[in-house]
């Protein structure tokens, strides 16, 4: 006669069906494995929810799901990813973040290593930057319906004194200014994926959080900065095209000062790809009067001196909005929105 186990298997190397099924494997996953990396500020974050006081005044909130491949690459992996993308949203909108939330969709048969090395980053992002992690969520998915791992991030920050940021205070004789380099983690992820190597050097992702840049010119400038945005998917050129669009300007960038490393802009043009549109992590666009960008540039430098800032182009009145580029000869051409990814799946 046969005899079968009525105990299932318990593979703690990988993720499992019971690692979401509300019982003990999944109590275990969560208090064992999960809490101990993230951040709470003395926050409780074993319930479903988190009552959060000492935020005043207007608050920010934003969501964000973040889905790479692969999921780790030079320069971080999408736990750092997703902490920074949040921080970032909440840093776009003139806030302070605070607190952020955390959902893994989790598939079955992912490794418990690369989990745990994605939590540990997850942990380190945020308590750099700041905030805390203080409620989440955890779900597991069948084999084959599933990438590994989705990562889903919320997050609430207090708006800075003096913060008026909105693409509809864009005005004619506003500068366009950038914090660095453009296409850095779009490259990177597109070389990663496909197992490319450039002769041209090596690449890698710019995923950090720019809070603390985006606090310095509020404070220096206050509502004199009109509109920020992060150049995420689409990269700058979208992001200005969206900008033209909410404020009804037409905006000229000068091609030749806006800064690509060399590595990066090797890899575009050896496969005839637009830098302009490369998505970026660590990077943001500045709009604010034209006097006032040799000063951010300055500030700028001084709080992040890795980073290469520029003032890349300006912003007048016209009809219909749209967005320009100049070249170093004087050759103008339109950038429109691109009507689908150059490269998918980079956040």
């Amino acid at each position: 006669m046969e005899l079968n186990c009525p105990l299932p298997f318990e593979d703690d190397e990988r993720i499992t069906m019971a690692h979401g099924g509300g019982g003990r494997r999944m109590e275990q996953l969560i208090r064992e494995v999960i809490l101990p990396h993230f951040p709470t500020g003395g926050l409780k974050n074993d319930h479903d929810g988190v009552v959060i006081n000492g935020l005043t005044g207007e608050l920010a909130f934003t969501t964000d799901s973040y889905v790479v491949t692969p999921q780790f690459f030079p320069g971080g992996n999408i736990g750092d990813l997703a902490v920074n993308g949040t921080i970032n949203d909440l840093a776009m909108c003139g806030a302070r973040p605070a607190y952020l939330s955390c959902a893994f969709i989790l598939e079955e048969g992912f490794a418990m290593e690369s989990f745990r090395q994605i939590l540990v980053t997850m942990g380190k992002a945020a308590a750099a930057a700041g905030v805390n992690l203080v409620t989440g969520d955890t779900k597991v998915v069948d084999s084959g319906k599933g990438d590994g791992i989705f990562i889903n991030t919320a997050g609430i920050g207090q708006l800075l004194p003096g913060a008026r940021i909105g693409p509809e205070r864009v005005a004619a004789g506003d500068a366009v200014i950038i914090n660095g380099t453009v296409a850095d983690h779009g490259m990177t992820i597109m070389a990663e994926r496909e197992h490319l190597n450039f002769e041209s050097g090596r690449m890698e992702s710019d995923t950090r959080p720019l809070h603390r840049e985006v606090a310095a010119i509020i404070d220096e400038f206050g509502a004199q900065i009109h509109c920020l945005r992060d150049m995420t998917r689409g990269g700058l050129a979208s992001v200005l095209n969206e900008i033209a669009q909410s404020a009804n300007v037409q905006v000229t960038l000068e091609d030749s000062k806006v800064p690509v490393n060399d590595p990066v802009q090797g890899a575009c043009e050896l496969l005839g790809l637009d830098p302009l549109y490369v998505a970026n992590e660590g990077k943001f666009a500045i709009f604010a009067p034209e006097e006032l960008g040799t000063e951010i540039v300055k500030l700028l430098k001084a709080v992040s001196p890795e980073n290469t800032p520029a003032v890349v182009g300006k912003v007048a009145a016209g009809e219909p909005p749209r967005v320009e580029c100049i070249n170093e000869f004087g050759s103008r051409r339109i950038l429109d929105l691109l009507s689908g990814d150059q490269l998918p799946r980079i956040c």
